[in-house]
């Protein structure tokens, strides 16, 4: 096809022509790897919703977390349980304190 023969006119024209058309591949692909993924799920006997439920891409426990999840505690004050920390993020100040004074982190550990 000789693009440079074609008025503005006409190259917009193709131009839509082009978009339309690549929205019906897209869909079409789309539709075909979910009748694979559908076909896959079912001869191995994993149920439609099972897949749906971790999101299609394995536990949370495998890196995988979504917003919503906790995190487990990982470190306590061993004078006050409700000051707990996960070990992620910033040291709370109870923590940054007992590191501090020269005390192991690893007796806060659970």
């Amino acid at each position: 096809m000789d693009l440079s023969n074609m008025s503005v006119g006409d190259l917009r024209n193709l131009q839509e022509q082009i978009k339309q058309e690549m929205k019906a591949r897209e869909a079409q692909e789309v539709q075909k790897a979910r009748e694979q993924i559908l076909a896959i799920a079912q001869s191995v006997g994993v149920p439609l919703k099972d897949l749906l439920a971790t999101g299609g891409r394995g536990a949370a426990s495998k890196g995988n977390a979504t917003k919503g999840n906790t995190v487990a505690v990982r470190y306590r004050h061993p004078d006050n349980a409700s000051q707990q920390w996960t070990g992620r993020g910033r040291q709370p100040k109870w923590v940054k304190e007992w590191v501090e004074g020269g005390k192991s982190l690893d007796k806060l550990r659970v």
